[in-house]
């Protein structure tokens, strides 16, 4: 197993600044949710990737499932879950997700994954049939999924996922264009944005999402062109924050961006269409998930 192997020189390190300050997980709540995953083990997005927010999602009782393992086929520069050879797929995963799911109450559940290149479908039929079984234990409960590209799948992949009529279809493009070959090196931005117009496209009345990170050495004028972009595949849900870098083996932080900044891009964002935007310094793909979509629904 491997993290990133992007080398960066400790001179280059930016030091944080005071609104990106977070409290450390120490909740009863925290702690006794931490336990049952281990107990049922299952994974989640929130510890993987060293997500600032986990203490505050957890003490409320929210967390994002990631399913088909640990262990991911891709070597994101910005991501702090491991690369190499994915685990054995678990097929009681999803009857444990959906257990967890109604112990826990929720009202709205996240499932993500890593990537699965190694699968034939990338993974879509596990995605499906964790929906399924969360649906057959708690039917009132509204599901988002945060899917990787399924880049060199078969299309039928993704009629798979939304044939089991997820609430909410999630793909983050993550960041511009222009630094994919860096950020991104194994995915494409236009697969990326296909994906998400492809989706609506099969299910209309699916609600569709997706994120970028700041901070990464994008220009502001890039960053209002992926806008356009995500508006003209019909993207519903935007969420932009800002970059944290998990270690000195993973990317720098190039700059980061102010509350004001993020403010002036959310009012950018909102004239152009977007039915919800969560724009913020700390703000994650999957953070409040259950209220940007309430909101959204209020629109």
């Amino acid at each position: 197993m491997q993290k990133r192997i992007i080398e960066i020189h400790p001179e280059q390190a930016l030091a944080k600044p005071r609104w990106l300050k977070v409290r450390a997980p120490l909740s009863q709540e925290y702690n006794q949710l931490k336990k049952m995953m281990r107990s049922k083990k299952l994974n989640t997005v929130c510890e993987e990737a060293a997500c600032p927010n986990i203490g505050e999602c957890w003490k409320q009782g929210s967390a994002t499932f990631m399913i088909l393992g640990r262990v991911c086929t891709r070597t994101c520069a910005f991501c702090n879950v491991e690369t190499g050879k994915p685990d054995t797929v678990d097929q009681e995963e999803t009857v444990q997700i959906a257990d967890a799911v109604q112990q826990l109450k929720l009202k709205h559940a996240v499932i993500t994954s890593v990537d699965r290149d190694d699968l034939d479908d990338g993974g879509a039929k596990h995605f499906a049939d964790t929906i399924q079984a969360i649906r057959q234990q708690s039917p009132e409960v509204t599901i988002e999924i945060l899917t990787p590209d399924f880049q060199r799948k078969p299309e039928a992949c993704l009629d798979v996922i939304m044939e089991a009529k997820p609430d909410i279809f999630n793909h983050n493009l993550e960041t511009v264009p222009r630094l994919y070959r860096h950020i991104r090196p194994g995915a494409r931005y236009f697969t990326s944005l296909r994906l998400l117009q492809r989706a609506k496209e099969i299910d209309p009345n699916t609600v569709t999402k997706s994120g970028i990170m700041l901070g990464l050495g994008e220009e502001r004028d890039e960053v209002l062109q992926v806008l356009d972009d995500m508006r003209e595949a019909d993207v519903d849900i935007l969420t932009v924050g800002q970059y944290l870098c998990p270690s000195p083996k993973h990317h720098p932080v190039v700059k980061y961006w102010t509350p004001e900044e993020f403010e002036d891009l959310k009012y950018l964002a909102e004239s152009r269409g977007f039915g919800m935007v969560a724009c913020g310094p700390l703000v994650r793909s999957s953070f409040h998930a259950e209220d940007v979509f309430k909101n959204m629904r209020r629109k």
